[in-house]
């Protein structure tokens, strides 16, 4: 499924509560030293023109996470720091919040579903976090977690719907515009939102030319139906379930996350679950890089949606396209099954 953005892009001064590209700058400088400047390769892929992967997987906890996480965390006061950083995630965010609380040397409390992979699980322990179960939904996690920050203080760092979650994540788009400033069109995952959001306000911020599409699996697809609606549609655990990028599981895009879609994102692109699997393995195959499904499904959408792409963008044959490549953090035996022919 392709779903254009139909709304019409607002002038800079009609962005109220967008980030704005000195938020952006300011979130570079503030996690530079603790988030990595992640390499962009160009990996040969067959019949799939020229693709440029940007590496979040190579963040120190393996996903880009990393970048939103710390720029929150390092705005909060030494007081509201010191209380703990406090957040709910299936697996990447929580590595992320328990990285930025041991730099800055606080504790930290994570609320994470019953289905998130044992990896992302045993990882955010190993980073010295606490962990709190509960039930599949995403709204039942991040109910819980409000209300631990209620009864105890705790500083929230929410995974996607926040401003400076979207900036410290556009970071990633202005290291793409830095080492590639002819990239044609930039393709990034969705699940709340927040890298897709900061990414694209990077990119059409300074080169407003340059196509931004979202990507999501075509078994989790709220974002783009919210796309299509020009309303924020909101799907069921069990609906969120059926995909095997835990990542994207997010049963509805952030408000603030959407504003910035609609402000910034040239559409949304749909793939499917054999597709996702197929990209995990071209992606260690061709480019020797693993991702993790929610980090494969932008790879996905340069292989096997090309076509598309190239319609609703009019790009030429030769377009350098740049896929977010958004964390390699896969369970040994799914990776070792999506390996076989």
């Amino acid at each position: 499924m392709l779903v254009p953005n139909t709304s019409a892009f607002p002038a800079l001064a009609d962005r109220p509560g967008l980030v704005s590209l000195q938020d952006l700058s300011a979130a570079q400088r503030r996690i530079r030293g603790v988030a990595r400047r992640t390499p962009l390769i160009e990996a040969e892929f067959s019949s799939a023109g020229r693709i440029f992967l940007k590496a979040e997987s190579m963040q120190p906890i393996g996903s880009f996470k990393l970048r939103g996480a710390c720029n929150k965390a390092a705005l909060l006061g030494k007081a509201a720091q010191a209380r703990g950083l406090l957040t709910y995630s299936s697996g990447n965010h929580a590595q992320g919040v328990a990285y930025a609380a041991r730099w800055l040397q606080t504790r930290a409390i994570i609320v994470m579903p019953s289905n998130a992979p044992q990896i992302k699980r045993k990882a955010t322990e190993a980073l010295g976090a606490e962990i709190i179960t509960v039930g599949p939904g995403s709204m039942e996690r991040k109910a819980k977690a409000e209300e631990l920050e209620q009864a105890h203080g705790y500083a929230m760092i929410p995974p996607y719907d926040d401003p400076a979650i979207i900036a410290g994540q556009g970071t990633c788009g202005l290291e793409i515009l830095e080492d590639l400033p002819e990239v044609d069109l930039v393709l990034a995952p969705v699940g709340g939102g927040g890298l897709l959001s900061g990414v694209a306000a990077a990119i059409k911020l300074q080169h407003p030319e340059t196509k931004v599409w979202g990507v999501e699996p075509e078994a989790a697809a709220d974002a783009a139906e919210s796309l299509a609606a020009g309303e924020i549609i909101a799907y069921t655990p069990e609906q969120t379930s059926r995909t095997l990028a835990d990542g994207l599981r997010t049963q509805h895009v952030g408000q603030l996350n959407f504003a910035h879609l609609r402000a910034f994102v040239d559409g949304i692109l749909t793939v499917t679950e054999a597709q996702i699997v197929q990209a995990m393995r071209a992606c260690v195959t061709s480019a020797r890089l693993v991702a993790e499904p929610s980090g494969a499904v932008a790879l996905a959408a340069a292989l096997y949606g090309t076509e598309a792409l190239r319609g609703a963008c009019g790009l030429k044959a030769d377009a350098k396209i740049c896929v977010v490549l958004s964390g390699g953090n896969v369970d040994p035996a799914l990776l070792a099954a999506s390996l076989q022919d």
